[in-house]
């Protein structure tokens, strides 16, 4: 029931993966911190990438590949939610993985904003002094 009132998704089985069903990106956290506040569980060891993507475009990720990439997804389902509850926390052992120290596709998302910023403020101050 919780997850069909914060969705509004009517056809929902226990074993229904909620990524599959649409919830993603910032809504899918979003899902998950309110059910972890709702029902009282810890959620520390949730890693976000085995489960959900990120919002938005992410044009460093045509290079390097987002945490979400580099990982298999693992569904999160109502049953497994509900097995969470009642435990109190998330109970999923994670593959072992490794993550590079930096996240590059962020640092050339950034690098391209910086510039096209650079570039419109350039062209404003060029249009003012002539």
């Amino acid at each position: 029931m919780f997850i069909k009132e914060r969705t509004g998704l009517n056809s929902l089985e226990s074993d229904s993966d909620i990524y599959e069903l649409g919830i993603v990106g910032d809504d899918f956290d979003e899902l998950i911190g309110e059910f972890s506040e709702k029902y009282k569980v810890k959620i520390d060891s949730y890693l976000w990438y085995f489960h959900a993507d990120e919002e938005g475009q992410n044009i460093g990720g045509l290079f390097f590949k987002p945490p979400n990439k580099r990982v298999d997804r693992i569904p999160i389902t109502p049953k497994f939610l509900c097995t969470c509850a009642n435990q109190g926390f998330w109970n999923i052992d994670y593959p072992k993985h490794e993550l590079p120290k930096y996240r590059f596709d962020i640092i050339i998302n950034k690098i391209l904003v910086a510039g096209v910023v650079i570039m419109l403020g350039y062209t404003i101050i060029r249009k003012f002094i002539n």
